[in-house]
């Protein structure tokens, strides 16, 4: 995720007029001089594109080999093109539903992509992800999701009773030891809580085709969930009457029901500055399922004794840093450079709605006033729209990242 681009120049601010001078304004009154404005804007001008290109997404996928360095004669052979895709919907065979209409290769009715596309032209729908691993602090890569609703699919198998749980998984080599089965709740596939976007059959990224190395032709995209949910190269979609999780990432610890968190980080910092000379710091933030309302920092000299019993700095000095407007280029290499039309979140014009967006990321800046010769930690959190500062509510490790970064930065003579 640490990455230069340079369309994110001054631009930044200047491109979107009246809410850039605002920014630039509040920054200035930080550092309570205009000194360090040069440095800064050169920091912004070094961020990542809000959205992340389909080829620079972080990989982890599994699978020895991994699946999408497949040959294409493989790939074509075991379904992981648009022509050869077929996706099984089948009753589970230990705890069945009761389901009328099973999709087989076996017999021939399994559901492939032109049967896909032809629901595509009704109920297609797009929205902006950051995809998250739950046990990595830096996000995967940002951005716009597109696919049909999970729940399109599921009906035309007709479940008529017994449907608890949806269970699925992708192609692994045809090794049963490389399976990475991911579940939900039928309930969140029929219906969308909270005004989320509905669960997923992704079949584009950034508006061009999945490619096989972001899990395509076809993949789980679950909106407010950790990467683990989003089952790359699906094959198989099992209808249970299982009552619980049975995901492959529950067999390390790991919560497989926490949905994503929200927390800061940084991005550039100078490690070493002379005293009095102004910082400028920029970073990103997740806004996770309750979303980002500010970004804080909070300095702190090495000499100096943390209170006792404070493990969430609660009792420190926290500064409000300056969340970024939306960015005049979105980056990702959207065809024709702007937002696909219809993407939930967005207005008929390719604005946002709401600024941060849930489930996304955000930008934040700071110009931190000039400090004294000394050996200094900063560190950032987010406040939720809760009014829960991070790591708060959900500190716990298996639930999804969320510990306060520190970094340090030396200011000598």
């Amino acid at each position: 995720m640490i990455r230069d681009h340079a369309t994110l120049s001054r631009r930044y601010f200047l491109g979107i007029g009246v809410a850039g001078a605002a920014a630039l304004k509040s920054l200035s009154l930080q550092a309570e001089s205009s000194e360090g404005l040069p440095a800064l804007q050169e920091a912004i001008g070094k961020l990542e594109s809000w959205l992340t290109a389909m080829d620079d997404f972080r990989d982890v996928s599994r699978g020895k080999p991994i699946p999408h360095s497949l040959s294409d004669e493989k790939k074509a052979e075991v379904g992981m093109t648009r022509d050869t895709w077929k996706l099984e919907v089948l009753k589970d065979p230990d705890k069945p539903a009761r389901v009328r209409n099973e999709f087989k290769k076996s017999d021939d009715t399994a559901f492939d992509f032109a049967a896909l596309m032809e629901l595509a032209k009704t109920k297609a729908v797009r929205f902006p992800k950051v995809m998250t691993c739950l046990n990595i602090g830096c996000p995967l890569g940002m951005g716009i999701w597109e696919g049909v609703p999970l729940r399109e699919v599921l009906w035309l198998a007709q479940p008529t009773a017994d449907l608890r749980r949806v269970f699925y998984y992708g192609y692994h080599n045809e090794e049963p030891s490389q399976m990475f089965r991911s579940s939900m709740p039928v309930g969140r596939i029929l219906e969308d809580p909270f005004d989320l976007p509905p669960v997923i059959l992704c079949y584009k990224l950034n508006g061009e085709w999945l490619s096989s190395e972001r899990g395509g032709p076809v993949r789980i995209v679950v909106p407010e969930a950790y990467g683990f949910k989003s089952i790359k190269w699906l094959s198989h979609l099992y209808l249970s009457n299982i009552h619980g999780a049975n995901d492959t990432y529950a067999e390390k610890n790991n919560d497989v029901d926490s949905p994503l968190k929200s927390f800061a980080a940084t991005l550039d910092f100078p490690g070493v500055v002379k005293p009095g000379q102004p910082i400028p710091i920029t970073g990103y933030a997740q806004a996770g399922i309750a979303n980002v309302s500010k970004v804080q920092v909070f300095v702190h000299n090495k000499a100096d004794t943390l209170p006792s019993g404070d493990k969430y700095f609660t009792k420190a000095s926290w500064k409000d840093a300056t969340i970024l407007p939306p960015p005049a280029e979105w980056g990702g290499d959207l065809p024709g450079e702007k937002i696909p039309a219809g993407t939930l979140g967005y207005d008929a014009t390719g604005q946002p709605k709401t600024w941060p967006m849930r489930l996304s990321k955000v930008h934040w800046a700071t110009l931190l006033p000039g400090l004294p010769e000394g050996k200094y930690t900063l560190r950032c959190r987010t406040i939720d729209e809760k009014g829960h500062a991070q790591p708060m509510p959900r500190p716990f490790r298996k639930s999804g990242h969320a510990a306060i970064e520190q970094v340090s930065i030396d200011v000598e003579a």
